[in-house]
């Protein structure tokens, strides 16, 4: 394989606004391609917006969600890859021909769609359907898996797509900022209308428990166990009634970081992939020293997963 050139992505989403969604991602992509990036990475739900949709009926729902690939939003996203000779990721919410939802992950190129994902654990809605597999695909020689936010949370998911031969993994999020019992947790307090004039509150708050420092707390471990490169990618700014903090960055296989979006604004931010990696990190090693025959009976044990809407409530006064 070649050395590979990837970007990942902040911006301020505007919910069920898909125009203006687009008028950033395109300016973002346009950036990357100036940072010779060959991939660019954009975070959940990107293309329509995300937290909007817990006070909408189905019927809204099912009229904000979309076909894939032969939506509207797709086939847009499909162009702009033609245009710029990009491979692109986005998020948006999918409408199948039997009207169920879905969050979806779409990977497009100038040949059309190359893979879509569903979140395997949706929540925001309780109507959004969960999807029932694991996507690997191929970018420029590089095999890629997807995992949508929560389902990062779970670490047989990560596992299971490394196995799966994932080398590259894509985390887009709409995360950090939300109610938890996690110590530190919670809102953020600081104004994001503020950004300009009072810069180190927010940047005190988006770096502490409540967002970047709990994110250091198991995203470079889903990178260094898999011995994979983790692109993680996350909405900045109000998410409809929460802030979000960004921080979209890419680790390598050693959990380092190699690439952070640190502005408190929309923001791309590109760095090189090298193949070597993926065999001199320690992940590489303990994943051949596996033996699976000692827990392959427990990981098969019976088990109801826990499917349950988590609802973000309202902080208005945050806005």
């Amino acid at each position: 394989m070649k050395p590979l050139r990837i970007a990942t992505a902040q911006f301020e989403h505007y919910n069920n606004d898909k125009l203006r969604n687009r008028e950033s991602l395109r300016q973002l992509a346009e950036q990357a391609k100036q940072q010779n990036a060959q991939v660019v990475a954009f975070h959940e739900c990107c293309l329509s917006g995300y937290a909007f949709v817990r006070s909408l009926s189905f019927t809204e729902l099912q009229a904000v969600a979309e076909p894939v690939p032969d939506g509207e939003s797709t086939q847009w996203l499909i162009q702009l890859a033609r245009e710029l000779d990009l491979t692109l990721l986005a998020g948006l919410f999918e409408r199948d021909e039997a009207g169920k939802v879905y969050n979806t992950y779409v990977c497009v190129d100038a040949s059309g769609l190359v893979a879509r994902y569903r979140k395997l654990h949706p929540f925001i809605h309780p109507e959004l359907t969960p999807g029932d597999e694991y996507t690997t695909f191929t970018i420029h020689g590089w095999k890629c898996g997807m995992l949508i936010c929560y389902d990062n949370n779970i670490l047989e998911n990560a596992r299971a797509t490394r196995l799966l031969g994932a080398d590259v993994l894509f985390m887009p999020h709409v995360t950090m900022g939300t109610p938890s019992t996690r110590p530190g947790a919670g809102f953020f307090a600081a104004n994001w209308n503020d950004r300009e004039t009072d810069p180190t509150s927010l940047r005190h708050e988006f770096d502490g428990l409540k967002g970047r420092a709990w994110l250091m707390k198991w995203l470079p471990a889903r990178a260094y166990d898999n011995a994979l490169y983790a692109v993680f990618s996350n909405a900045i700014g109000m998410d409809d009634d929460q802030l979000k903090n960004g921080c979209s960055m890419i680790l390598d296989p050693f959990g380092d970081i190699i690439a952070e979006c640190r502005h408190l604004g929309n923001e791309v931010i590109t760095t090189t992939c090298v193949p070597e990696k993926l065999t001199q990190a320690g992940g590489y090693r303990y994943q051949q020293a596996r033996r699976p025959e000692l827990y392959r009976d427990i990981f098969n044990q019976p088990h109801t997963p826990e499917q349950k809407v988590v609802w973000l409530p309202s902080d208005s006064s945050k806005k």
